[in-house]
């Protein structure tokens, strides 16, 4: 199982790429080309891509997560 995320926030142009196993978050530039570029085409049309994440929320702050928030 890939340990790599690739995570989009609502009114960002660009992507950030998650190493979990590293436990680094980096931003990136998608590609101009290719599947992923399509998929943040989509995301940039309003669409939500989901591929290999079974569970995933954006939350206001560490605080609210770690006292088990879910406000989206």
């Amino acid at each position: 199982m890939s340990k790599i995320v690739v995570i989009g926030i609502p009114g960002e142009k660009g992507l950030y790429m998650a190493d979990l196993e590293v436990g680094t978050i980096v931003a990136f530039d998608p590609p101009a080309t290719g599947a992923l570029a399509a998929a943040n085409d989509l995301r940039k049309a309003g669409g939500t891509v989901v591929k290999g994440i079974d569970f995933a929320v954006a939350i206001h702050s560490t605080e609210a997560a770690f006292s088990g928030v879910f406000d989206g």
